[in-house]
């Protein structure tokens, strides 16, 4: 798992390469807190055009960071899911509190 960021007009956008599984948990987890902690951003926009794979361990990721911008008052975005990962999207409901933009 490879995280990439950048920020555009105080918005954060966290691009997210490769497989967000169990192995990759817990490096994906402090590094997305790392990111989120350094700035206060007015939103997060979290790419997953380069997410190959994502099992539940992967919800329960980015759940735990939706819970925490939503404490700061933040709102959180999807982009760009592939296939299958859009597919556990839509299976876990996590387009009903995140949504998917393009």
């Amino acid at each position: 798992m490879d995280i990439r960021y950048r920020v555009e007009n105080n918005v954060l956008y966290v691009m997210m390469i490769g497989e967000l599984d169990e192995y990759s948990a817990s490096h994906t987890r402090n590094l997305l807190d790392e990111i989120i902690n350094q700035k206060n951003y007015d939103n997060v926009v979290f790419d997953m055009s380069s997410l190959n794979f994502m099992d539940s361990t992967g919800i329960g990721v980015l759940i735990g960071r939706y819970k925490i911008l939503k404490q700061k008052n933040k709102d959180v975005f999807i982009s760009n899911p592939t296939r299958s990962v859009e597919k556990i999207f839509n299976m876990s409901g996590i387009f009903e509190i995140m949504p998917k933009i393009s």
